[in-house]
């Protein structure tokens, strides 16, 4: 008779921990990125170097004045590491935006830039290792706000089907 009020409590605490890790820790699994696996992420490091650095910087400084336009009213290419803001925008985006082109991805017609579309470059397993090599860069309290973020637009996009 002793035992199922044990068994009981042990079992609740236990469903406990897992729920509570559950909601309270980012998921290594959120998201398109995998920025702790380090093949592809090695793999990722040069692809950006032969396909985004020219633009993005060797090391995702992004271009100067990023923030304005150029003299053809062009963005410049902005930064990938801690002070831009790519780690604002859920894996999703960033994938459409590499594959699409920025207008396209966004849906803004008129919107001028020179970010090229990589659909006819690189796979969508090349744009992934890409992506996870820049948030690979980011800091360990960047990267999880950003898999937070992935979480919220996960459940945005559920909750609209």
């Amino acid at each position: 008779m002793r035992r199922l009020p044990l068994f009981l409590l042990v079992a609740s605490a236990a469903m406990a921990a897992v729920i509570g890790g559950y909601v309270l820790l980012p998921s290594r699994a959120t998201g398109l990125l995998d920025p702790h696996n380090r093949m592809l992420v090695a793999r990722g490091e040069g692809l950006y170097l032969a396909q985004c650095a020219a633009c993005h910087g060797r090391h995702l400084e992004g271009q100067p004045n990023w923030r304005g336009v150029d003299a053809d009213g062009y963005l410049p290419a902005p930064p990938h590491d801690k002070t831009g803001h790519t780690w604002h925008h859920p894996d999703q985006l960033l994938f459409n935006i590499v594959k699409l082109g920025t207008a396209k991805a966004a849906n803004l017609k008129d919107y001028k830039t020179r970010m090229a579309a990589f659909e006819n470059t690189l796979s969508d397993d090349d744009i992934i290792a890409v992506l996870s090599y820049i948030k690979s860069q980011w800091p360990e309290d960047m990267q999880i706000r950003h898999d937070k973020l992935n979480q919220a637009y996960e459940l945005k996009d559920k909750a609209a089907k």
